[in-house]
């Protein structure tokens, strides 16, 4: 779901815990090696987000936090702040030309630079995680 989140809104943040958990408390941080990706430059996006990109003329680029049930993807446009929340169970990485990651959840992408390694160690980190904590059998969902 793709969501303004520039204001304080009780309403949005109740959405975004129920989708993808609560952040990580400062002690599973620590645990983790950190939670945030370094600055991620798009290079390509779907529709509804290069609208909102399109819209000033500065670089585009946005930025992943790692939460306990999934990812949220944050992007500015003008002066406002929007989220890409996509839980483990919609989440799709592929990784396309030599240094392209194509990050999906249903009809939305969006598709970074990983020029560095510590790009790709933080990629690395999302895929391992997810593999960690999904469900082993039917009944843990």
């Amino acid at each position: 779901m793709l969501l303004n989140v520039s204001y304080n809104r009780i309403e949005i943040t109740r959405k975004v815990d129920a989708e993808v958990g609560k952040p990580f408390t400062l002690k599973e941080r620590w645990a983790l090696d950190g939670i945030g990706s370094p600055k991620l430059f798009i290079t390509g996006a779907s529709t509804q987000i290069r609208n909102l990109l399109i819209l000033d003329n500065n670089i585009n680029c946005c930025n992943i936090e790692l939460r306990p049930k999934g990812i949220i993807v944050r992007f500015r446009s003008l002066l406002e702040s929007y989220a890409l929340v996509i839980p483990f169970y919609k989440l799709a990485i592929y990784k396309g030309d030599v240094a392209i990651y194509t990050i999906y959840r249903d009809n939305y992408f969006i598709k970074v630079r990983s020029d560095t390694k510590a790009i790709q160690k933080f990629f690395k980190k999302i895929l391992d995680y997810k593999t960690d904590n999904k469900p082993t059998s039917i009944e843990d969902l």
